[in-house]
């Protein structure tokens, strides 16, 4: 018999938080998530994007035992933006046995109803900077820290159960050349001499909170049309910079600015701490925080945030200056290559930059949609 219990207390919370990590705990290539920040991410406390989301979270039982999750998730302001009645599923885990994932399914789509909606979508989170998209293509790669790992047999369960592809994103990882393409440079350096634009560097991690607010604004513009995308809120960049700002290597902050300084495009990379966090479980204490700290500074694989353009600026090489400046600091880091997260993909524009190097790839997600 399966029991289906809503998430109502911090106990239950963590048991939430806790499952996929056991679930996962002899797959090589599951990455867990914070399991801090995940507690975090669903107190309307701490987490801003309660000012337009709503949640219920759900915890799957069989025979008393714990066998799933799922959280389900209504974004106002996505709704809003794209006219339609939707509820998103996330935080779906669950044992290979679809009547598990049946149930678990059933409780959203009951939340859904309840609210008038129409339609699922998933796995997305609150914002384009919490995970998503389920794996359909790359089953023996480690996922990184901010993509989803999950097994072959999640994305068989939602098709049986009537989901169908709504998009797909892709993932790459690119290779760090030798020497710099004569094409990028040549490129980068007519942008500057043309437009005068220009990288402006940053000394101290301090000095980065003028120009990070503005960063994220273009963030904002550069993402808006993307599918699943709502624009982040003034509080939701906030916290965002007090997270990131204190543990950003520099090398790998890109602001470019126009002839006045004023912040047109802006790309981050940060070293891996993948490994760190499987090592620790997502834990911090005794040793996680330790242990991501020290990645922080040494790992050579490095994991792609943001490249984003100001929309009037776009077409106009900044992509290829913030691509140069990125493997400048790669070669003088000696890391060995980058990993892309997420990209649409029918991004072609995206996509494109990558032909220049040793690309592949190597990871295929999809989020799914079920009229009901």
């Amino acid at each position: 018999m399966i029991e289906i219990r809503e998430v109502k207390t911090k106990k239950q919370l963590r048991q939430f938080v806790e499952f996929p990590i056991k679930l996962y705990k002899d797959c090589p290539y599951y990455v867990p998530p914070i399991a801090a920040d995940e507690m975090g991410m669903f107190n309307p406390k701490t987490n801003p994007a309660y000012e337009f989301c709503k949640t219920r979270l759900f915890l799957a039982y069989k025979d008393s035992k714990l066998v799933g999750r799922i959280a389900g998730l209504i974004n106002y302001a996505y709704n809003k933006k794209v006219n339609k009645e939707l509820i998103r599923f996330t935080r779906y885990d669950v044992i290979d046995d679809i009547e598990v994932s049946r149930a678990l399914i059933e409780k959203v789509k009951e939340f859904g109803k309840e609210y008038g909606l129409r339609a699922m979508m998933g796995p997305i989170g609150f914002t384009d900077i919490d995970k998503q998209g389920m794996l359909v293509e790359g089953f023996d790669e480690m996922n990184l820290s901010i993509t989803i790992y999950n097994y072959e047999y999640y994305h068989q369960h939602l098709e049986t159960l009537g989901f169908v592809k709504d998009a797909d994103w892709v993932e790459y990882q690119i290779g760090i050349p030798e020497k710099m393409d004569p094409r990028i440079e040549r490129v980068s350096a007519l942008v500057e001499k043309r437009y005068g634009f220009h990288r402006i560097h940053i000394k101290k991690n301090k000095d980065l909170y003028p120009y990070a607010l503005e960063a994220f604004q273009v963030v904002n513009e550069a993402f808006a049309k993307l599918y699943g995308v709502v624009p982040l809120t003034d509080k939701i960049i906030e916290k965002s910079i007090k997270e990131y700002v204190p543990l950003v290597n520099l090398d790998y902050v890109f602001v470019i600015g126009d002839k006045e300084g004023k912040v047109i495009g802006f790309g981050l990379m940060l070293p891996s701490i993948a490994m760190a966090l499987k090592k620790s479980n997502g834990h911090l204490f005794p040793f996680g925080l330790l242990r991501m700290l020290h990645a922080l500074k040494t790992s050579d694989i490095l994991e792609m945030y943001f490249i984003a353009v100001k929309p009037e600026f776009q077409n106009m090489g900044v992509n290829a200056l913030i691509i140069s400046e990125a493997i400048k600091a790669c070669m003088k880091n000696n890391a060995k290559f980058a990993e892309t997260g997420p990209e649409l993909e029918n991004n072609n524009s995206v996509q494109d930059q990558w032909k220049s190097f040793q690309a592949r790839q190597h990871r295929r997600r999809r989020c799914y949609i079920l009229p009901f």
